[in-house]
């Protein structure tokens, strides 16, 4: 009598398991008034790269327009200022 040592092999049925992460939204923003603020991912922690470089003054991000809103130096823009070219 033999014992095979190789494990059985798993079920072709059994499903693959499933990340209980969702993904990354496409745009992000720490302003509570904003349409993209989700406090659920802020909350969680989210780290941005830059440029290769880690950031950690970003306001807004957007993956697919390849940009991040950063505070200016001394004032921040308000939704009610008017920005001027």
């Amino acid at each position: 009598m033999t014992h095979d040592t190789q494990p059985p092999p798993p079920p072709t049925d059994a499903a693959a398991p499933v990340p209980d992460t969702p993904a990354v939204p496409d745009r992000l923003s720490t302003d509570p008034r904003s349409p993209y603020y989700v406090a659920a991912w802020l909350e969680r922690g989210v780290g941005i790269r830059f440029n290769g470089h880690e950031r950690a003054d970003v306001e807004e991000y957007c993956l697919s327009g390849g940009w991040i809103k950063v505070a200016s130096g001394k004032r921040a823009l308000s939704i009610d200022d008017e920005v001027t070219p």
